[in-house]
């Protein structure tokens, strides 16, 4: 695949992936009475995954420039299309609820309708979906391994804070959800 239609392709699923949350935060949120900012440290060590599976390697950016195999291409767009499809109604069932920090309005429900009948966090499934698009589209050895690893353990910190978060909240009814329903990968509960 020629170089300009892999950075055309990668924007453009990278803007259908982020349109969701930019519509929703349009329409405002829900004020929150508890946020724990001890999830940011996820939201920074995902964000380092994507920058080393953008940016680092033995070709470094020079791999933005160099043709995509076929079967990474599709590989991405396999990704990506799963990645948008539950952005989109991850973010349209958590509505006013959805921020960027972890915390809890005053009139908070537990979400376990849509994606998340499926997953407790399909947003940060989305995420780990969209990072294996930039793998797919433009990792290299030995950076897209540890881009994975960062983006696993950031999601890991968040998806616990937000447990923690919604379990004080929701008690046996989150505890119910949680032994029903996996994190955010069938095996990860």
């Amino acid at each position: 695949m020629n170089p300009l239609i892999r950075l055309v392709l990668m924007v453009s699923l990278w803007g259908a992936w982020v349109t969701p949350f930019f519509l929703n935060r349009a329409k405002g949120q829900g004020n929150a009475v508890k946020i724990d900012s001890r999830a940011r440290f996820g939201i920074l060590l995902v964000a380092m995954g994507f920058f080393i599976a953008n940016f680092h390697g033995p070709h470094g950016r020079k791999v933005y420039a160099e043709p995509l195999d076929l079967w990474r291409a599709a590989l991405g767009i396999a990704f990506g299309a799963l990645a948008i499809a539950l952005s989109w109604m991850a973010v349209g069932n958590l509505g006013k609820q959805w921020r960027v920090d972890a915390g809890l309005n005053a009139d908070h429900e537990l979400v376990q309708s849509g994606a998340y009948r499926l997953v407790r966090h399909p947003i940060y499934l989305s995420i780990i979906l969209m990072l294996s698009t930039n793998i797919a589209m433009v990792g290299t050895l030995p950076a897209w391994p540890i881009a994975i690893l960062l983006g696993i353990v950031g999601t890991e910190i968040r998806v616990r804070v937000e447990d923690s978060l919604l379990s004080t909240r929701f008690g046996a009814d989150f505890t119910a959800w949680q032994k029903r329903v996996p994190a955010y990968l069938p095996w990860v509960r």
